[in-house]
């Protein structure tokens, strides 16, 4: 029986300085990676195109141009030849202020971050069989929290037999609900979880509207404030220019009342 024995493939006689460098203990791995994706919009020189529909600075429709006339009407105009729809068929270009437009856009990204509001959950803990004390320290702390503009998490705990009582924690949670239904209102029914029962409450008030009114009502107090400094410091100007309330008693020398000491 004759087999074929396949024959050893000999290794290339020329080898690349990358592969050498590659294959040496300890060198390097180099691996071809893209860049970071530019958000940038093309303008000027960098925009390659043959071809652009072209929007006057004004919103004008100019039409299809090449890119060279477009770049001289922008450097006669003192602007920039901006790509503002690349994937079109030609691309559309306007001619703007570049810095202007990437300023603008800069302060209503900035103004819109302001404007934005994070939702917060605050949460309070009740016991079913919780006192009128208590009741009333906790509700003014959820009603501190709605009129802030923030969502309240209300958790009713059970412990030992109270769980067989789930009647007392929904009482309990309706009653807070109708004290405080001024401010707020019950976005999340209670239901049962485990050995809790869990109601939200929202507020009626926004974050932000919250926030105005306890802007103007802190100014409100600080005007307050100011204006009885001011009232103070007027009255007591006004008594030390009419000068002193009351003379002081002039002293005499006391009457010895032993005869042997002299005065």
């Amino acid at each position: 029986m004759t087999g074929s024995r396949l024959a050893p493939q000999r290794e290339p006689l020329f080898i690349s300085a990358e592969k050498l460098e590659a294959g040496r203990p300890g060198a390097p791995i180099h691996r071809s990676t893209g860049g970071p994706i530019s958000t940038e919009l093309r303008i000027n020189e960098r925009i390659r195109v043959p071809e652009v529909r072209l929007v006057g600075p004004n919103g004008e429709t100019v039409g299809i141009v090449p890119t060279d006339q477009a770049l001289k009407l922008a450097q006669e105009a003192d602007l920039d030849l901006v790509e503002i729809a690349p994937q079109g068929r030609p691309p559309v270009c306007k001619l703007m202020d570049y810095g202007k437009f990437k300023y603008e856009n800069a302060q209503k990204a900035r103004e819109t971050r302001r404007n934005q509001t994070n939702v917060i959950i605050k949460e309070m803990k009740l016991r079913p069989k919780i006192d009128a004390h208590d009741y009333e320290t906790k509700k003014g702390h959820v009603v501190r929290f709605l009129g802030a503009g923030d969502k309240v998490k209300i958790t009713i705990m059970f412990r030992g037999r109270e769980q067989h009582r789930p009647e007392l924690g929904f009482r309990l949670l309706q009653r807070l609900a109708e004290d405080v239904q001024e401010l707020g209102f019950v976005e999340s029914s209670p239901k049962q979880d485990g050995r809790n029962m869990i109601m939200v409450l929202g507020p009626h008030k926004k974050k932000a509207d919250a926030k105005l009114d306890a802007d103007a009502a802190r100014a409100t107090k600080a005007q307050a404030r100011a204006d009885r400094q001011a009232e103070e410091d007027a009255e007591r100007e006004a008594a030390h220019a009419a000068g002193p309330v009351a003379q002081k008693k002039e002293r005499r020398r006391s009457e010895n009342l032993d005869p042997e000491i002299e005065a």
